[in-house]
């Protein structure tokens, strides 16, 4: 089981009231709805293998360059030599610390890789993987892993992480009419305003599903572009090739690395904590209490 660990505390602020605080009155709304999380997500599923996969770079320059609107509308800081600093609401910010030093106490292992995003992070070890993998997410851009031949599933939280929707093949394509894979043509061609990514403009969800029923992928579709006799309307013809520079570098953007130089680091759920002493420290001060208490509970049943 793979956590987007970011969308999962991101999740557990907005829906955990900030008066959840420790003794010295700082806010813990994120930590302890994270840490309930991790129970009933390791309760419900029983992963062998946890992984608490990191944004140590939220924003790669690597994409910037490709497409500079990426995320820019987030940026709250530019940091020179370092990545830009990301719009993050003032009583989550200091949580974010805590969160690491609980989950290294515990002993879940956090993986995060200078440079790239959780979403590469969760890609490489997909892709890596000798058997099923669960994505825990709230971004749709990883509905792209989604692969019923080798168990790649995501689990995407539609309330808490108590009820959550199965994304397979079978859903994606009732949903949306393409696989995994065609999910990357799909979201570059219909755009994410949420990421900075423009789309082709005049392309919504519904036509760009259709053109790739039609044309079969990106590539089918721009030589349909080149194409006298393919039924496209003029109209989509012209905006999609006016769209070329972009596509030509969108699938880059959106696509998650798989290739990503992951450290060595052992994913094997752990059944008691790494540091116990560490952990009740931290129990004390940030007043952890029946959040953490249910997670012991559950790593150790």
């Amino acid at each position: 089981m793979l956590l987007d660990t970011a969308s999962l505390y991101y999740r557990a602020y907005f829906g955990v009231p900030d008066s959840v605080r420790a003794p010295d009155g700082t806010p813990v709304n994120a930590v302890r709805g994270l840490l309930d999380f991790i129970a009933r997500l390791v309760q419900d599923h029983r992963p062998d293998d946890l992984v608490a996969c990191w944004d140590n770079d939220w924003r790669p320059q690597w994409r910037v360059d490709l497409i500079p609107s990426y995320k820019a509308h987030r940026v709250a800081e530019e940091i020179e030599g370092a990545p830009d600093a990301e719009e993050t609401p003032d009583t989550l910010t200091p949580q974010v610390p805590v969160i690491e030093e609980v989950l290294a106490a515990l002993g879940i292992a956090r993986v995060g890789v200078d440079g790239y995003e959780a979403d590469d992070v969760i890609g490489t070890l997909t892709a890596r993987a000798t058997g099923p993998v669960d994505v825990v997410t709230g971004d749709r851009d990883l509905f792209q892993l989604v692969d019923d031949a080798r168990g790649r599933r995501i689990l995407y939280p539609i309330k808490g992480v108590g009820t959550l929707q199965v994304t397979d093949e079978s859903w994606l394509r009732e949903r949306y009419g393409v696989d995994g894979p065609g999910y990357v043509d799909l979201a570059l061609l219909r755009g994410d305003p949420s990421d900075g990514l423009p789309g082709v403009p005049g392309i919504g969800e519904k036509t760009a599903a259709k053109l790739l029923d039609a044309y079969g992928d990106l590539a089918g579709i721009m030589a349909a572009v080149d194409d006298p006799a393919a039924k496209l309307t003029p109209s989509q013809r012209a905006k999609l090739d006016a769209a070329r520079p972009y596509l030509a570098v969108a699938p880059k953007v959106v696509r998650v690395a798989n290739d990503v130089p992951v450290p060595r680091f052992d994913a094997a759920l752990p059944h008691a904590p790494r540091d116990p002493a560490a952990l009740e420290a931290l129990a004390g001060k940030w007043g952890l209490g029946g959040s953490l208490q249910r997670l012991l509970s559950v790593l150790q049943g």
